[in-house]
C-alpha cells in the first residue's frame, strides 16, 4: 500500500498556521516550534519559507490587511472610508492579537502597500491635498485601532453582559451617587438590543462628516 502523500509545505501553510496560532493564543503563542508543530515538521524546515519569527510576523501582518476590503475607487470617498473601516473594525475583532502589530512593521508586505496606497488614493481623488489626505487617514486610524483595542478590552461581549455587568456595579455604589453613570447605564447600557459596536458607526460618521478635502 503506498504511503500517504503530505501536503506539500509552503509559506502560506506556515503563515495560515500561525495566524490560527495567533487567534487561539494572541501574537505570543507563535513561535517557530509552535508552527513547525502546527504544520507537522521540525521547526529549521520552517527557515526555507519565512527567515524568523520576525518575518512570520510580517507576513502575518500582510494577510490580515489582504483581508480588509479595499476603498471602491468608483465610490463617493465617504462611502468608501466607512466600508474600509467596517471592514478593518470586522476582521481586526476576528484576529484580536493584530491591531498591537499593523502600523508596528518595518518590512511592510505588498498587500498592506497596497491598502495603504488605496486608502490614499480614494482621498486624493476626491480632492484631498497629500497633507489633508495623511490627516486624514491618521485620525481614521486612531479612531478604528483605539476603538478596537477598547472594544476587546471591556468585560463583557454582548448586549446581556452588559447588563449583568453593568447591575452589579450599580448595585455595589449608595443611590444617589454618580448619577450620570446611572443614568447612562439604565437609560441606554441596560436597554433591550444595546450592542457597544454601534458606538463604533457612531463615532466613525462623525469623523467621516467633520472631514472635508481642502478645495
Amino acid at each position: 500500500m503506498p504511503a500517504a502523500r503530505r501536503t506539500p509545505l509552503t509559506r502560506e501553510r506556515v503563515v495560515a498556521a500561525a495566524i490560527e496560532l495567533a487567534d487561539a493564543n494572541g501574537a505570543a503563542g507563535v513561535t517557530m516550534r509552535a508552527v513547525a508543530a502546527a504544520v507537522g515538521v521540525e521547526a529549521m524546515s520552517l527557515y526555507h519559507h519565512v527567515r524568523g519569527r520576525e518575518a512570520l510576523l510580517d507576513a502575518m501582518v500582510d494577510a490580515v490587511f489582504a483581508e480588509i476590503e479595499l476603498p471602491d475607487p468608483r465610490a463617493e470617498w465617504r462611502t468608501a472610508m466607512r466600508q474600509r473601516a467596517e471592514s478593518a473594525h470586522t476582521v481586526l475583532l476576528r484576529h484580536r492579537w493584530a491591531v498591537g502589530l499593523m502600523d508596528s512593521r518595518t518590512n511592510p508586505g505588498v498587500a498592506t502597500l497596497r491598502h495603504h496606497d488605496a486608502v490614499l488614493g480614494s482621498l486624493r481623488s476626491a480632492g484631498f491635498s497629500v497633507v489633508g489626505a495623511a490627516h486624514a487617514v491618521s485620525l481614521i486610524d486612531s479612531y478604528l485601532y483605539g476603538f478596537v483595542l477598547q472594544e476587546l478590552s471591556l468585560p463583557f461581549m454582548n448586549g446581556g453582559e452588559v447588563a449583568e455587568v453593568a447591575g452589579g456595579i450599580l448595585a455595589g455604589i449608595e443611590p444617589g451617587d454618580f448619577p450620570h453613570l446611572t443614568e447612562i447605564a439604565t437609560e441606554h447600557a441596560m436597554q433591550p438590543g444595546y450592542d457597544y459596536a454601534a458606538e463604533f458607526q457612531h463615532g466613525l460618521a462623525l469623523i467621516l462628516g467633520a472631514l472635508e478635502p481642502e478645495g
